[in-house]
């Protein structure tokens, strides 16, 4: 194996113990960390990244739908609006040059907008959830929360084509403003079955357009997997949040790196 597919394989393996550990999806780390580090191109990292998330997801939807953890209801709403949003955003990347500073330049801003997004989601998503628990006695909220769930969908469907950050701890954020009576289990299921078809479609569509390097994605598969294993396996002995309050310290770091770079 080259030598920089065996760091590929070790920086997959580190960054599948961090999801392991911390439940936050991969894209929020793995996208900046082949920008930054390894000098991907940003459009390439975004597409490989996105397919890679599609895979290692798709195990977890079959778990979680196994145990009956999806809300399939909320997935569908959630689809409605982020596949035609990934579409059009596709159309929209496919119109501009290929290799051009601005693609590149809006892949990045869009990648560290996201991750400090994704930050905030981290450290208020609980207290987002009371606050919504709080005031879960609008009519008019529950009478559009069907249309509510698809604009989400909408905005997740956008965000993570550009940068394939946001269908993990921001899509479980907005679950938890939106239906704060569901079990958490089920949000996390519910998005995670989500995030297939959203990340599939968007991969195959960076695909096409010739943003995925195979070789990155099979090296980072071969790190991930185990990495995602061990992570979930010592999770419970690490302070929850210490991790969570470290991570979004980090993602605030790089986000911010990214917007202004």
């Amino acid at each position: 194996m080259p030598a920089m597919d065996i760091f590929y394989t070790l920086s997959g393996f580190a960054v599948g113990a961090i999801v392991g550990l911390t439940g936050v999806g991969g894209g929020s780390l793995m996208t900046p960390l082949l920008v930054l580090v390894f000098g991907v191109p940003p459009a390439t990292a975004v597409g490989t990244d996105l397919l890679y998330a599609a895979l290692t997801k798709a195990g977890g939807t079959v778990a979680h739908g196994q145990k009956g953890h999806i809300d399939w209801q909320i997935t569908g709403r959630l689809a409605l609006g982020s596949i035609p949003a990934a579409a059009i955003t596709l159309y929209a990347l496919s119109q501009l040059p290929r290799g051009s500073n601005f693609l590149a330049a809006l892949i990045s801003h869009g990648l560290g907008f996201a991750l400090v997004l994704t930050a905030i989601a981290i450290l208020f998503g609980r207290k987002l959830r009371d606050y919504a628990a709080r005031h879960d006695d609008s009519s008019v909220r529950h009478q559009h929360l069907g249309k509510i769930t698809i604009a989400v969908g909408a905005v997740l469907g956008v965000l993570v084509t550009i940068s394939s950050v946001g269908a993990g701890a921001l899509g479980v954020a907005a679950l938890f403003f939106l239906y704060p009576k569901l079990a958490t289990v089920k949000i996390v299921g519910s998005d995670v079955a989500h995030a297939v078809p959203l990340t599939l479609v968007a991969g195959l569509g960076h695909w096409l357009l010739g943003g995925v390097d195979w070789a990155l994605l099979g090296a980072l598969l071969l790190g991930s997997l185990p990495g995602i294993w061990l992570g979930t396996q010592v999770s419970a002995k690490i302070p929850e949040h210490v991790l969570r309050r470290l991570l979004a310290s980090m993602l605030v770091i790089i986000g911010g790196k990214l917007i202004i770079a």
